[in-house]
C-alpha cells in the first residue's frame, strides 16, 4: 500500500488522536474500546484496512504514536486491560488471564462488525493475538508481533542480562508477586510522580527504554501507564503468567516479527525461533528495546504496512 510521511503531533489532548467507546465481553465485563477512527470514515474507505491490536499490558493507546498519525493509513481498533483505563475489573477476579483477553479481543471484533482481520500484539498482547489465532483461525488473516513471544513470556525475560533460563520465571513471578503485596503504597508514590520534560527524558535515557522521536507522547503514554493500581497490575501480570507457548504448526497466515535487540521484557532470541517455525515468517531485529514501536515508530509501521500488503 502506499507510505505516507507520518507526522510528529504536538502533545495534542487525548480526543484529538482517539475515540473511546464501550464494549462488553463474553461475561459481562465492561471494557473501554478505543479506534483511531475519530469519525468512522475509516470504516467505510474499502482501501482502508482494518487491525485488532492486541496491546501491551496496562497500556494506553499513546504506545502507538505511528498509529495515531492521522496519515498512517490503518484504521485501528482495540482496548484497554480489564480494570485499566476506564475498563471494569471483572466480577471474578480470576477473570483476567490470556482466555479471558481473547474473548475480550472477539468482543471488539464483534462489536465493530469484523468477521476477520489481522492481529497486532504488542508484549503480552502477542500471547493474545496468537491464542485467538490458535483457538479461532477462522478470525485471523495476518499476524504482527513486537517485543513479545507466543507464549511462555515470562520464561523469555531477562535474556540479555544472560540469566539461565530456568531461574527466569523464579525471578520474575516473584517480583511480581512482591510488587503486588506493596502495590497499594507504591500506587499512591506513582499517582503522584510527575512526568514532565525531565523525567521523560530520564527514563528514555535509562537504557531500559531508548530515546524517542516524540517525547511528548511519551510522557502521555507514562502518565496513562500510571493511573493503574501497582496491585491491580501485578495481578494481571500473575494471570498472565500462566500461559503457556502456544502451537504454531498451523499458523497459515503472513506473520512478521519485530524484535528490539536490547529488550529485556522479551528474548528477541526466543521471537527469532518462533518466527523459524513458521512458514514465510519474517523476523526483523531493530536496534531499540521492549518499546521499540515508540523508538523507532516509522520502522515498525513501515513493517506493518508490508505485512498488510502481504495479507492483501
Amino acid at each position: 500500500m502506499p507510505r505516507a510521511a507520518l507526522s510528529v503531533v504536538p502533545d495534542p489532548a487525548p480526543d484529538d488522536l482517539v475515540r473511546f467507546y464501550d464494549v462488553t465481553s463474553a461475561d459481562g465485563t465492561r471494557l473501554r474500546a478505543w479506534t483511531n477512527d475519530l469519525d468512522g470514515t475509516r470504516a467505510a474507505s474499502p482501501t482502508t484496512p482494518t487491525v485488532l491490536l492486541c496491546n501491551g499490558l496496562g497500556t494506553s493507546p499513546y504506545t502507538w504514536p505511528a498509529l495515531l498519525d492521522p496519515q498512517c493509513g490503518v484504521r485501528v481498533i482495540s482496548w484497554n486491560h480489564r480494570g485499566v483505563g476506564g475498563s471494569d475489573c471483572p466480577a471474578d477476579p480470576a477473570r483476567c488471564g490470556i482466555d479471558a483477553f481473547v474473548e475480550d479481543a472477539l468482543a471488539v471484533m464483534d462489536d465493530a462488525g469484523i468477521d476477520a482481520c489481522p492481529l497486532m500484539g504488542w508484549s503480552m498482547g502477542v500471547n493474545t493475538a496468537f491464542e485467538l489465532a490458535y483457538l479461532h483461525p477462522e478470525r485471523v488473516t495476518g499476524l504482527f508481533a513486537v517485543a513479545g513471544v507466543p507464549g511462555g513470556t515470562f520464561s523469555s525475560m531477562l535474556a540479555p542480562m544472560f540469566v539461565p533460563r530456568p531461574l527466569r520465571p523464579l525471578i520474575t513471578v516473584n517480583a511480581a508477586r512482591a510488587m503486588k503485596l506493596a502495590g497499594k503504597p507504591l500506587s499512591v508514590v506513582a499517582r503522584n510522580l510527575p512526568v514532565g520534560p525531565v523525567t521523560g527524558e530520564v527514563i528514555t535515557h535509562s537504557g531500559f527504554m531508548l530515546p524517542t522521536p516524540d517525547l511528548a507522547m511519551t510522557r502521555r503514554a507514562v502518565k496513562e501507564f500510571l493511573t493503574t493500581p501497582i496491585d491491580w497490575y501485578m495481578h494481571l501480570a500473575l494471570a498472565t503468567a500462566k500461559h503457556v507457548r502456544v502451537s504454531l504448526r498451523n499458523v497459515r497466515v503472513p506473520t512478521t516479527f519485530v524484535a528490539g535487540r536490547y529488550d529485556v521484557l522479551a528474548s528477541s532470541a526466543d521471537m527469532r525461533t518462533a518466527a523459524d517455525r513458521i512458514e514465510g515468517a519474517v523476523y526483523v531485529e531493530l536496534k531499540g528495546t521492549h518499546f521499540v514501536a515508540m523508538e523507532r515508530p516509522a520502522e515498525v509501521h513501515d513493517l506493518l504496512l508490508d505485512l498488510l500488503d502481504r495479507v492483501g
